[in-house]
């Protein structure tokens, strides 16, 4: 028979004589709460810290953090400074942008020409057209022009001369006396353009020359220069004759030119010289009224029909109006 006073039954302990273990109480026993070592009890504040309400009890104390290199008035006046270089930046910016967009707006608008860059326009528009014409263009085949004064009573009245011949491209100095090459060549002269007509009633040949100046302004002045220099009885410097064989101009030399004179246009000056067709001896024309007149009114004639020409009116320079033009 088996006694219960705590030993063991085949090895195995009664449990309820067996003591509890060192932190376990017995059946029916409170378990005592036990704290870790650095734990207090419940409602028990840490000991390094009171509680709220105990005598030692203080707020937390907050330390501003220490000025950093951004502060004081160094920094302020370096802050503003900073600000006015941005502004001034931003004001810069912007005036180039409107700048800008006030260049483009203007390359969109049609371009305007000053009147010196007119002037240069026109000029090399007309200094082409004795390239770009044919000489039977520049030279008509047929040339209309008045009578003198004393047949201008019948206003219907006009007189023709006819085309002899073109002769070849020439310089100035081959085409012209020495007066008017060394006139023509200071202001530019390129090329001189020369023909012969006779007119209808085959009593006086006509020879025209045409110089190629570089400007408008320029040719005036050569022609001016040129009249200037003019010699007795209505001949002075002027263009070299050019006779044609088989014509009535055949006989048509430098010593039977009897009257000159010079007009000019656009880039162009054209010099003229009459004399007779039949072959008679040099007569001074001046003292009669009427062949010197009908003489001078040939030449005119055929100078400015050939200048009509070489020296028509351009139309106004202007811009196509595309960007750039």
């Amino acid at each position: 028979m088996a006694r219960d006073y705590g030993g063991a039954y085949g090895g195995q302990p009664w449990h309820g004589a067996q003591p509890p273990y060192p932190d376990q109480p017995r059946p029916g026993q409170p378990r005592q709460e036990q704290p870790y070592p650095d734990q207090p009890y419940p409602g028990q504040p840490y000991p390094d810290q009171p509680y709220q309400g105990h005598p030692g009890y203080r707020l937390p104390q907050f330390t501003p953090a220490p000025a950093g290199p951004g502060a004081g008035p160094t920094a302020t006046a370096r802050r503003r400074r900073a600000r006015l270089i941005a502004v001034s930046l931003l004001v810069l910016g912007a005036g180039g942008f409107l700048a800008s967009v006030a260049g483009l707006a203007n390359q969109a608008m049609p371009r305007r020409f000053t009147a010196s860059q007119q002037r240069q326009i026109t000029d090399w528009e007309l200094g082409k057209r004795w390239r770009a014409l044919p000489a039977s263009a520049i030279f008509p085949a047929s040339v209309s022009y008045p009578p003198p004064a004393s047949l201008d009573d019948d206003p219907s009245l006009t007189l023709s001369a006819q085309l002899v011949g073109i002769a070849s491209q020439a310089s100035c100095t081959a085409a012209t006396d020495p007066t008017a090459a060394a006139v023509l060549n200071h202001d530019g002269c390129s090329a001189m353009l020369r023909a012969t007509y006779v007119d209808e009633t085959s009593s006086y040949v006509v020879t025209v020359g045409a110089a190629v100046l570089p400007g408008a302004t320029r040719a005036a002045a050569a022609a001016k220069a040129i009249t200037a220099d003019g010699g007795p009885a209505g001949l002075g410097p002027t263009v070299h004759t050019v006779r044609f064989a088989g014509t009535l101009a055949a006989s048509f030399t430098n010593g039977r030119r009897q009257v000159s004179g010079v007009v000019s246009a656009g880039t162009y000056v054209v010099l003229y010289t009459v004399g007779y067709a039949d072959g008679r001896p040099k007569e001074p024309v001046a003292g009669d009224k009427y062949a010197f007149g009908e003489m001078t009114n040939s030449g005119a004639g055929v100078a400015h029909a050939v200048l009509s020409v070489l020296a028509a009116p351009v139309p106004s320079p202007r811009c196509p109006g595309v960007p750039g033009c």
